[in-house]
């Protein structure tokens, strides 16, 4: 089992469907979805983010809770809590509208960690990059560096990020930081218009990450380590839609590292090393669990149970 400290929003997901009718209010965030995909799989997830003590955050907190998330002191203290519009299409895929307030809370990371420290510190999205929060995560991620390993996922939202020009020079500097970048081929179609995802991929690994991956949907997913790239399909399964596909992609993506005894900063030098055919087993692990989130409306991950019994059958 692994500790992981999970840093960004988390807010309520209204989703509307391609008729235009509601499919109800649903916890979300993508911080939030990354958190509770890792504690369903049986990891020690602990979230720092920034929910108001109303009836949404209530809400947000229940089903974090109810899976065993725990939130750090201070995540509780905003105005009101964020919410986020999901449009869905005739095909599931979702689309976005925020309003929000994507503050990081400052925190006493001692107090936080205690003397064991944790075994991955993760974020991503809206958050890590828009002010206020954006200043206060990057310097938590360079702080927990010495003992965890840094995983990020850029999950960018063109609506709220400004130019995309600006936003990469914000994504880069979190890359020059992790150990570990998932990010989708949509989000480098945004932040690199006509480069090749692969291309991509590779210039950011020579920036210091061990691991690149790239995301395609139902085309897959591919990954570059220093050993070479990777390609695995997505496993087949009827989608009701895509809402926390992503994050749970990126909760798999670590349980699988942790499974293997590759997280934390002692063992970095092993990450490095990582060779194609784990890190083919690894990201097929993960296509598994976002699959398997894809089967089921809204940002659902899979427990433990549920996917030990897919993975033996």
């Amino acid at each position: 089992m692994a500790r992981a400290l999970v840093v960004g929003e988390a807010l309520v997901d209204v989703v509307v469907g391609h008729d235009g009718a509601s499919r109800g209010r649903h916890p979300g965030g993508s911080p939030a979805n990354v958190a509770l995909g890792l504690s369903r799989l049986g990891h020690r997830a602990e979230l720092l983010t920034w929910l108001g003590a109303d009836e949404d955050g209530d809400l947000v907190a229940r089903h974090l809770e109810d899976s065993g998330v725990q939130l750090v002191p201070g995540s509780r203290e905003a105005a009101r809590t964020s919410t986020a519009t999901a449009r869905l299409d005739g095909t599931g895929v979702a689309t976005y509208d925020f309003d929000l307030d994507p503050v990081v809370p400052a925190v006493d990371l001692q107090a936080v960690s205690g003397p064991e420290g944790f075994d991955v510190v993760h974020t991503g999205s809206i958050a890590a990059v828009l002010g206020p929060g954006s200043a206060v995560a990057e310097a938590l991620l360079s702080r927990t560096r010495h003992r965890s390993t840094i995983t990020y996922d850029p999950n960018t939202r063109p609506a709220l990020m400004g130019e995309p020009d600006l936003a990469l020079a914000k994504v880069l500097a979190y890359v020059g930081i992790a150990d570990v970048v998932k990010v989708s081929d949509e989000d480098l179609a945004w932040l690199r218009p006509g480069v090749d995802p692969l291309d991509v991929a590779g210039a950011w690994l020579t920036r210091g990450p061990s691991l690149v991956v790239v995301t395609r949907g139902g085309e897959g997913a591919d990954a570059v380590v220093a050993a070479g790239a990777v390609h695995v399909d997505t496993p087949r399964t009827d989608v009701a839609d895509t809402v926390g596909a992503g994050d749970a992609f990126m909760a798999g993506l670590l349980d699988a590292l942790a499974s293997r005894s590759l997280l934390g900063a002692d063992r970095r030098a092993a990450l490095a090393a990582l060779d194609t055919g784990t890190l083919a087993e690894v990201l097929r692990h993960a296509a598994l669990v976002a699959a398997l989130t894809c089967a089921r409306p809204g940002a659902d991950p899979p427990w433990r149970e549920e996917l030990d019994a897919r993975v033996a059958g």
